[in-house]
């Protein structure tokens, strides 16, 4: 994975693409929570979370809460 500095801390973060957590969604048959998806991409789970609400606020994948979590989904393409 490519690395990022982040400006405020100055230490070096993983940096994930959306093909990698797209690939991990479809590796659970394109439905799967949060921790599942970020231990398939290997990154944490506060990571994944905040990369799977951007993937959603830019229309890539959806969610639903099912108890006290969010079960991500890839959008259908018909």
């Amino acid at each position: 994975m490519a690395k990022d500095r982040d400006e405020e801390s100055g230490r070096y973060r993983e940096v994930y693409s959306v093909e990698s957590f797209l690939k991990a969604l479809r590796q659970f048959d394109g439905a799967a929570g949060t921790q599942e998806i970020a231990d398939e991409v290997g990154c944490e789970y506060r990571t994944a979370y905040g990369k799977l609400t951007d993937m959603e606020q830019e229309g890539v994948i959806t969610s639903r809460k099912v108890g006290n979590a969010n079960l991500w989904m890839l959008v259908d393409d018909d």
